[in-house]
């Protein structure tokens, strides 16, 4: 718990923007963290991290120290993104809007569709989590997870965040948010039942942890050279029986090897132009950036983030995010740059 002898503290609450500043840097990129998991969007996280940022400094006399400053300041953070969600379309992906494609050929764009984004950042090594967490914190910036939190009103996510995540209890988590703790407990075990039939049974960080490193490393770069080559040989091998593929913002998906590999044939191998990659991770996955030089163009410009979901050490999910503007989250830059590669990890 902090001090009221804490230096930066004291200085803070006497206006001193750098102490507030020294105070809460640490913090930062967990509660970014857990603004995207609110929200779904990056770009939405880095938003609300800002105004819950100026509310803190703005409201730091009010901070009474019957609870630690993180505590408090993920009060702030948790009040600051439900404010941001109110009266806002949830963020989807496309199998979230109806059934798979059976035609080889993407239709349009859902230009209605507020679309889940990728999460560039990790989680910071050593966040604590008290003893009511159930998920580990990589667990919980994974695609599958915060999906399924949009499911959910924001009062079930801010619960079940927490809770299963940062470990408060019910009783925290009601005077935190200004509510009883029966209503946190009724949150919980809705939010529990809805999560729990939309997150796979075994989790990414799970999967990667079994595999290694160096399995993830060449399954990923023999996913992206099989693009490269448009070699479908080489590709359908990497892809499980029922693997799927969806390329936000198109709404359509598609659902099992034989589709998504009519898909790939028709479109992406044959007919796009050329392709070159980095490997990335998004959302603690395994991830590729595509650049796409199309005819008559010169250069390979930004394309996609693709975020790989694993099972075994076969491909069973693709998410294709389409669009230049993900790559500067991710510090990607615009245009392929050869003489970067080898730095590639």
């Amino acid at each position: 718990m902090t001090s009221a002898r804490e230096p930066d503290l004291v200085l803070a609450r006497n206006g001193d923007q750098d102490a507030f500043t020294r105070l809460v840097r640490p913090l930062r990129p967990e509660l970014h963290a857990h603004c995207y998991r609110l929200l779904g969007s990056t770009h939405g996280a880095d938003d609300a991290i800002q105004e819950a940022m100026l509310r803190a400094w703005r409201g730091l006399s009010r901070f009474e120290e019957r609870a630690s400053l993180r505590s408090w300041l993920y009060t702030v953070t948790t009040r600051a993104c439900l404010d941001q969600l109110a009266g806002r379309r949830r963020r989807a992906l496309p199998v979230d809007l109806g059934p798979a494609n059976t035609n080889a050929t993407p239709g349009s764009s859902g230009a209605e569709v507020a679309w889940l984004e990728p999460y560039p950042h990790g989680v910071p090594e050593g966040v604590a989590s008290g003893p009511e967490a159930r998920y580990d914190q990589r667990e919980a910036v994974e695609l599958a997870f915060v999906a399924a939190l949009q499911h959910l009103p924001g009062n079930q996510r801010a619960a079940l965040l927490l809770v299963e995540v940062l470990g408060y209890s019910a009783a925290e988590v009601a005077s935190m948010m200004g509510t009883s703790t029966a209503s946190v407990n009724s949150a919980l075990q809705r939010a529990r039942l809805a999560v729990s039939t939309r997150v796979p049974p075994v989790s990414q960080s799970r999967t990667l942890r079994a595999l290694g490193d160096g399995e993830v490393r060449e399954i990923v770069t023999s996913y992206a050279e099989a693009l490269e080559r448009g070699d479908a040989r080489a590709l359908v091998a990497l892809l499980t029986e029922d693997v799927t593929w969806s390329m936000p913002p198109l709404e359509d998906w598609y659902a099992g090897r034989d589709a998504v590999m009519g898909f790939a044939v028709r479109v992406p191998l044959s007919s796009c132009g050329s392709w070159r990659y980095r490997r990335t991770t998004a959302n603690g996955q395994p991830a590729v950036a595509f650049y796409l030089r199309e005819e008559e163009a010169v250069v390979h410009r930004a394309w996609s983030v693709t975020v790989l979901s694993l099972r075994g050490d076969r491909i069973a999910g693709l998410t294709s995010f389409l669009g230049a503007e993900h790559f500067p989250p991710f510090g990607l830059p615009p245009v392929w740059e050869p003489q970067t590669e080898e730095a590639t990890t």
